[in-house]
């Protein structure tokens, strides 16, 4: 057997280099490892359960032992001379320090007030193997940040000599090892809290224990307050470290190290939150199952095992009378699993003392569930697209009792919104009879009073302007309202019945996540989005909602005259419609227009334009170019503010607000567009320097920038003229990036040269000047 000891006195009084340690650390893990391959090769046959609860288990970790009477050191006196931005990260240096003690001493309480106590209690309050559940990780995660506070301490002896920490946070979280430790801990939290909660409802010693624990800490933390802490550690080192980099001057030896570690950071944040929402939507499914009889058909589906959270929100479910006036309101807590929606009751009732030392979370009872085959979105006016025979039961909505047809027929006029959109249409008409009074009033040969051609057109403008008014009050009306038509109990006749639910969405954005989800998760359920491969380690692991791409539709690029056609590139060019908020199609499908480029080699080309304003896209243009399409690019509107600004190319000319599409050709031209006229009238024909085919456009900023078949980058500037859109591109004297430029143009490529067949826009560069 290898034996390796670490000597705490050395460790204490030896200033660490803190990558050399890292690397240290690593080797004698891995030798470990090594030691250890033929013993956990002999418990391979173990069961997991016993495995995880064996006290003997570990990740390879090296225990170092660390003195507590000795604390992480403080910053000396301050000296003198030090500019306001060396002072600032001094006081944030600190503020490191003093979270990560902190942080140290809860993660040792955890283990020497409550594992250690619970563990040696005769008799035992709490099993050995329930505590390894509960305090799972613990240990092991305070020996990642012992080791941290090793290295730490050395930087902060040598900070004012070298005022370097980035490249620490960087040695020390960027290890696998961290990600491993800290997944199986935010896995396993939802677990412990739920064993904690059990424990304190069925055993009052184990309440008893943590109440005395808490009464006799000096901060009065609870177990679950400490445990919480460590899911929060890596957003505070965030928030640490970009106050550092802020008060870091370019040109600083450690603001590369601190960028390089704040992406580390938040990289690990990210994956431990994705962890933590998939942990949490196992545990809500698992709430929801318990609420649900044994022996209802949703309990079974429930614990079939196929069935995963997507999406899960509280609403507010409203009931109406019969002419459309709120009667009640009540919090619902809806589910959308994969193939089934369930509503159900919210109860928060529990024993105070409990819910003070650890979160009891709300139970559930199921008031309803319908297949998501049979659950339909319903817009404002959509009301007359439904059949009669599905009987929509309109009054009293919620309660899931249809009325007779002749009431919900005459309900149907007063319900909210339906009559704002009811009240739209008949502007809507008027407008037009007025329209034709005008052209009537037009034809007049006489003089008459208040019958003339003024008048007219003020009856036109009057009515525009309250169609815009009623359109703002639909949209207000209905951008947080989420009304679902279920399938209800058949009638006396046996005729189906349908009943409408309506919810009240935190936001509008909760609204348009709700449409979305429910469009989608229907969507998946064809046969065509069934995965064609069967992976049963995958299978067991929770998955992201969606986490396999969902066909929406498919639909040929081009007419079927045009078979022959080879696809070169599309770009989805966005429209915003002010009646988008209550659009009648409920779409997964972003609104405005979709640009498809192709062509033959050698020969001319062809452009389609579709809409996705609808459920499935349609054609609405077509027209031929004079070259094969090899690239799109969409450029959008400049924003108003910066649209004052003046023109970098052009300081007397603002720049044109509209948008625009641009087409990279065989023939090497460019072609510009009005992404807002779907008429397709070319605005401007751009020739590349030695007309290379176009591979690929990209826009950013002010600047649109070419790849050509040779090998070469040209770069467009977008200015306005006397004439809009007469001159959108023109080349830029010198080769510019967003921060890059060079002093003259780089030298022509050589015969030979590689094509440019792509760009990447970065939204930020590490060189800065």
């Amino acid at each position: 057997m290898l034996e390796v000891c670490c000597e705490a006195s050395l460790l204490e009084n030896v200033t660490f280099n803190p990558r050399r340690l890292v690397l240290l650390l690593c080797l004698l893990t891995a030798i470990i490892k090594c030691a250890k391959a033929g013993l956990l090769a002999t418990l391979r046959l173990v069961d997991f359960n016993s495995q995880r609860d064996s006290e003997e288990e570990d990740l390879g970790f090296l225990e170092v032992p660390v003195s507590e009477a000795k604390q992480l050191p403080e910053l000396g006196p301050m000296p003198e001379g030090l500019n306001p931005q060396q002072v600032i990260r001094r006081h944030i240096l600190g503020s490191i320090v003093q979270s990560e003690r902190s942080y140290v001493d809860s993660l040792r309480r955890i283990l020497q007030d409550y594992r250690n106590p619970l563990m040696e209690m005769e008799p035992k309050v709490l099993s050995a193997r329930k505590c390894q559940v509960v305090f799972f990780r613990v240990k092991e995660i305070l020996q990642c940040h012992s080791m941290f506070q090793i290295a730490l301490s050395s930087r902060v002896v040598e900070w004012d000599s070298m005022e370097k920490i980035g490249d620490l946070f960087v040695a020390s979280f960027s290890k696998s090892m961290v990600l491993d430790v800290y997944s199986e801990y935010v896995n396993n939290f939802t677990s412990a809290m739920s064993l904690i909660k059990k424990a304190c409802l069925t055993k009052p010693a184990f309440l008893e224990f943590l109440k005395k624990k808490q009464m006799s800490s000096l901060d009065r933390v609870t177990l679950y307050g400490l445990m919480v802490k460590p899911i929060q550690r890596f957003p505070q080192f965030i928030l640490l470290l970009q106050d550092m980099l802020k008060n870091t001057p370019k040109g600083h030896a450690d603001r590369l190290s601190l960028q390089l570690a704040l992406t580390e950071l938040e990289t690990l944040a990210e994956k431990l939150n994705e962890q933590k929402r998939l942990a949490d939507q196992v545990a809500e499914i698992q709430q929801l199952t318990k609420s649900v009889s044994d022996r209802s058909h949703l309990h079974k589906l429930l614990n079939s095992g196929q069935r995963h959270l997507l999406f899960c929100e509280t609403l507010t479910e409203t009931v109406y009378g019969d002419r459309g006036q709120l009667i009640k309101s009540k919090e619902r807590k809806v589910f959308l699993l994969n193939d089934v929606l369930v509503c159900a009751n919210i109860n928060f009732k529990g024993q105070l003392e409990i819910s003070s030392l650890v979160p009891l979370g709300p139970k559930y009872i199921v008031k309803w569930n319908a297949a998501l085959p049979h659950v339909q979105v319903l817009e404002v006016g959509q009301e007359s697209s439904v059949k009669e025979k599905d009987g929509i039961a309109i009054p009293n909505v919620g309660s899931r009792k249809p009325a007779s047809p002749s009431q919900s027929g005459h309900n149907k006029v007063y319900l909210g919104p339906p009559r704002l959109f009811q009240d739209l249409q008949d502007l809507q008409k008027d407008l037009a009879v007025v329209q034709q009074i005008t052209l009537l009033i037009s034809t007049l040969h006489g003089t008459y009073q208040n019958l003339n051609m003024t008048v007219a057109q003020d009856w036109c403008l009057a009515l525009q302007r309250m169609m815009r008014v009623k359109e703002e009050e639909i949209h207000s009306a209905n951008k947080c309202r989420l009304r679902l038509l279920l399938p209800g109990k058949p009638d006396k006749s046996g005729r189906p019945v349908s009943v409408m639910v309506v919810f009240i969405t935190p936001n509008p954005l909760s609204k348009i996540s709700w449409v979305n989800h429910l469009h989608l998760a229907k969507i998946a359920l064809r046969e065509e989005n069934q995965p064609g491969w069967v992976c049963p380690e995958e299978d067991k692991k929770s998955k992201a909602s969606f986490w396999c791409p969902i066909l929406v539709c498919h639909i040929p690029a081009f007419s079927s005259r045009a078979f022959d056609l080879q696809l070169g590139a599309a770009v989805h060019s966005p429209v915003q419609s002010s009646l988008l908020g209550f659009s009648a199609i409920s779409t997964s499908l972003p609104q405005g227009y979709l640009w498809v480029g192709g062509g033959q080699e050698g020969a001319g080309g062809q452009v389609e334009i579709f809409s996705l304003n609808r459920s499935v896209p349609r054609t609405v243009r077509s027209f031929p170019v004079a070259s094969q399409v090899l690239c799109l690019e969409y450029i959008p509107e400049r924003a108003e503010e910066e649209q004052a600004e003046e023109s970098p190319t052009a300081a007397d000319q603002p720049f044109p607000a509209q948008p625009a599409l641009c087409l990279g050709l065989q023939d090497g031209s460019i072609l510009a567009y009005s992404s807002l006229d779907t008429g397709a009238q070319c605005l401007l024909t751009s020739w590349t320097p030695g007309a290379h085919p176009v591979l690929c456009l990209k826009h950013n900023a002010d600047y649109l920038f070419a790849g050509l078949q040779n090998g070469t980058m040209v770069v467009y500037a977008r200015i306005n003229s006397e004439h809009p859109f007469q001159r959108v591109l023109c080349p830029v004297a010198e080769w510019v990036w967003p921060g890059w430029a060079w002093p003259s143009r780089p030298p022509a490529p050589r015969g030979g040269a590689f094509a440019l067949p792509g760009l990447l826009r970065l939204s930020w560069s590490l060189r800065e000047d």
